[in-house]
């Protein structure tokens, strides 16, 4: 082939892939908001207004020294045009708004002015063209001749940082208002929220259809209380019972007819040894290393007795540093303080070679003790475990401790752990010394940006405190900001909270939203003016449900982002642990953090592989308890209940009617791209295969 020959085709190449990158980006999915500061912190209720950035009432993410530094930092700007500085301090103040974390995002550098709506955004952005998306052109036409001095609109430096200089007109560094909105506007970086003055605007993406019901099918009859996907993407998730064992099962294809399989003879693990099992004991969480393909890591969270194990050796969370004497707890069902305890260890799959993917069973023996602490009392110590999808740092939630009330405040006390989620960094390895000398409760490091840096009263593992006894908390998958925990209430309300750095979530001050008067308080009260409390986005009240069941206990699920029911996309799923009722939250507006819970009937499909057992009296399938939601690799979400495992599956197969739903497969499957977002994900990843092997075949 000749020069000119190689040329033309290498020509082509690149045109090819500029087209199928071009479609990989008109195909992804803006990113979506949640109300939080620059510092991942969530704002705080203004007890008045902010002297410079006001604010009256609401939410803010500057108190009064953040806002007089922002006085200060506009005073010292000396801006001689009346017009130009409004628009300045609109600009400044917007690290005050409650969505400055989304304002001020970049992948690519560090902002010094927020995301101004631009009128000239794309379609993909969903911003509907009023005025008040042409604030960058306002700005541009109000600022461009006059002098600013230190100005914030500066051309920045790669790493983030912007040129250094005394006093300049926008004029001066961008050539045309094209040029300034490509790098302040929104279009530039595609954004779900833009400043459009003194107020942001959401993007105006429609919801899913409203979901009729949901429909599930059962493919398995075993109870279980955790389930996680196999870190390899495959069709392979990880169950575990409370008794102590985990198990490798195989999921089928939907509309396959098929069950789970799994060996129950053989555990991928066996911790029944070591694990306590009661009511409210047992095998709380699994989570696999992000770097489990390679490393073969992952974690287990249990519960031990200490006088039946000598493993169940830790300090008890009542102790002097808290001004706790375990003396005079007193017993709990015949259980000495902190005879119980919760543990985090860390074990290893067992491979013959470099692939981990092969490993059908663990080392039995523990390789690390992560974490050790006992327990006050015999109930609400949480246990479950995650890795943050975006920091890789471990999570852990912790009950108050059991007794009705929390009557040692424990979970308002900044130096207990207890009624916390905590964070910690597990790929830190500590010598005995550094442990002890650190006051660690086992082997982990403290993350430098855990909310103790600032704060400098609060122990340095927390992450959120105000928690009564989360249960069952997950990141959106495709909006790993969204980290939510659903916390079991007391007497009125069960609830779902948005967890952010530092927040508080109010118990025992408040029980949701109400505020909470406890029977007995040894340990002192919290008084309402000395905590910012966040408040539950859903929830419910025990009233709400039949009283004959039982009393409530909320059971925490996942943000459906599965293909089988479009009108689920997006939607939070949560339900009751006596399998009376399951709801959906959706957020409105999309990106506001504000949710609307809708309860939501639901039924068993007609092919379900195993046969579901109605509920007497009812028309709803009798599930026993639901203990726990689950999520695969595919995105679909599962219950697990105390008569075994339900699937998410097609709505119609239920009877019930989606407009989006498309029609099955021959396996009785939805096609790939049920939901329009899920389809341009799967495409866009196409796309970037693509890419990569024109570059190969024409290189």
């Amino acid at each position: 082939m000749g020069k000119k020959s190689l040329l033309a085709t290498r020509l082509l190449c690149w045109c090819s892939l500029v087209v199928v990158v071009f479609l990989l980006l008109l195909l992804t999915a803006p990113a979506l908001a949640l109300p939080l500061c620059t510092d991942s912190r969530a704002p705080v209720a203004l007890n008045g207004t902010l002297s410079f950035c006001g604010g009256n009432g609401g939410t803010s993410c500057c108190g009064a020294a953040a806002d007089a530094a922002l006085r200060k930092q506009f005073e010292a700007m000396n801006v001689s045009d009346a017009a130009c500085a409004g628009v300045v301090k609109s600009v400044l103040c917007a690290k005050c708004n409650p969505y400055s974390a989304e304002l001020f995002n970049s992948s690519s550098k560090i902002r010094t002015v927020p995301v101004l709506c631009n009128g000239l955004s794309s379609a993909s952005s969903a911003q509907s063209k009023d005025s008040t998306q042409n604030y960058c052109k306002l700005v541009w036409e109000t600022c461009k001749n006059v002098t600013i001095l230190d100005s914030p609109f500066q051309l920045p430096l790669q790493g983030g940082a912007g040129l250094p200089s005394s006093s300049s007109k926008l004029t001066d560094v961008w050539q045309s208002e094209s040029d300034f909105c490509t790098s302040f506007g929104g279009s530039s970086d595609n954004q779900s929220v833009c400043l459009n003055g003194n107020e942001v605007s959401f993007s105006s993406t429609e919801p899913s259809p409203t979901s009729k019901g949901i429909c599930l099918e059962r493919i398995g009859n075993g109870s279980y209380l955790n389930m996680a996907p196999h870190p390899d993407g495959s069709n392979r998730v990880f169950l575990s019972s409370q008794a102590g064992k985990i198990w490798l099962a195989t999921v089928p294809e939907q509309g396959s007819g098929g069950i789970l399989q799994l060996d129950e003879a053989s555990p991928f693990l066996d911790l029944s040894d070591e694990v306590h099992f009661d009511s409210q004991f047992g095998l709380m969480g699994i989570a696999f290393h992000p770097k489990f393909a390679t490393n073969g890591r992952f974690f287990v969270s249990y519960n031990c007795d200490r006088t039946q194990s000598p493993n169940c050796a830790g300090r008890c969370s009542c102790n002097s540093d808290i001004n706790c004497d375990p003396s005079k707890l007193g017993t709990d069902n015949g259980a000495q303080p902190c005879q119980y305890q919760v543990v985090v260890s860390e074990y290893s799959a067992k491979v013959s070679s470099s692939n981990v993917s092969e490993a059908t069973s663990a080392n039995p023996s523990e390789l690390r003790r992560i974490f050790t602490m006992g327990l006050p009392y015999t109930a609400h110590h949480g246990g479950q475990i995650l890795f943050g999808p975006t920091d890789g740092y471990m999570y852990l939630m912790m009950g108050d401790g059991g007794n009705k009330g929390d009557p040692f405040n424990f979970s308002q006390n900044k130096k207990s752990l207890l009624g916390k989620i905590m964070r910690l960094d597990v790929d830190g390895v500590q010598s005995k010394s550094q442990i002890a000398n650190l006051s660690l409760w086992g082997n982990y490091s403290i993350p430098k940006d855990n909310p103790f840096t600032d704060d400098s009263d609060l122990q340095p593992e927390i992450w959120a405190l105000g928690l009564r006894n989360p249960w069952r908390c997950s990141f959106d998958s495709d909006r790993p900001s969204y980290f939510y925990c659903a916390d079991v209430g007391q007497d009125l309300y069960e609830e779902v909270d948005l967890i952010s750095k530092g927040g508080n979530y109010g118990w025992r001050a408040y029980e949701g939203p109400y505020i909470y008067h406890p029977e007995w308080s040894p340990g002192g009260n919290t008084s309402l003016n000395s905590i910012n409390a966040i408040f539950p986005v859903m929830g419910y009240n025990h009233s709400a449900l039949n009283k004959n069941i039982g009393s409530a206990s909320i059971t925490g699920g996942f943000v459906y982002r599965g293909s089988s029911d479009p009108c689920l996309y997006g939607r939070y799923l949560y339900a009751d642990l006596y399998a009376s009722a399951m709801w959906t939250g959706t957020e409105t507006p999309a990106s506001s953090g504000n949710y609307t819970s809708t309860l939501v009937p639901f039924s068993c499909s007609k092919n379900s592989p195993i046969p579901c057992e109605s509920a007497s009296g009812s028309t709803l399938p009798s599930l026993g308890y639901i203990f726990s939601f689950g999520e695969d690799n595919n995105k679909d979400v599962f219950l697990l209940a105390y008569k075994g495992v339900y699937r998410v599956v097609r709505p119609s197969l239920c009877g019930y009617t989606c407009p989006t739903e498309k029609p099955a497969t021959n396996n009785g499957t939805s096609p790939s791209g049920s939901s329009s977002l899920a389809s341009g994900k799967r495409i866009g990843k196409l796309a970037l295969v693509m890419a990569f092997v024109l570059c190969a075949l024409c290189f």
